[in-house]
């Protein structure tokens, strides 16, 4: 079962991978951007231009993602879990 959902996640990444301008895509990419920025700003604190970058860079996720919440709710979830992003709220 485990080896089905983790076939399952690397076919819907490569759906969303082929629709490059999709916003599922784009927040891929950002996310894969931030994690680099991230592990850089680990080695060098003082690098205040790569500070400033990823802080716009995490604008625009944050912005994607505002969007896709309402525009397609369930890909929202469904991202957010793949990416692990952040926790989901339950009611």
């Amino acid at each position: 079962m485990v080896k089905n959902s983790s076939i399952s996640a690397i076919y819907k990444q490569q759906q969303i991978e082929e629709n490059r301008g999709s916003v599922e895509f784009q927040i891929l990419s950002f996310t894969k951007k931030i994690r680099r920025l991230t592990s850089h700003l680990e080695l060098y604190k003082k690098d205040y231009s790569s500070q400033r970058g990823l802080r716009k860079i995490l604008g625009k996720r944050q912005r994607l993602l505002s969007y896709l919440s309402k525009k397609n709710p369930i890909s929202y979830k469904e991202l957010i879990n793949q990416l692990g992003i952040r926790e989901l709220k339950t009611r």
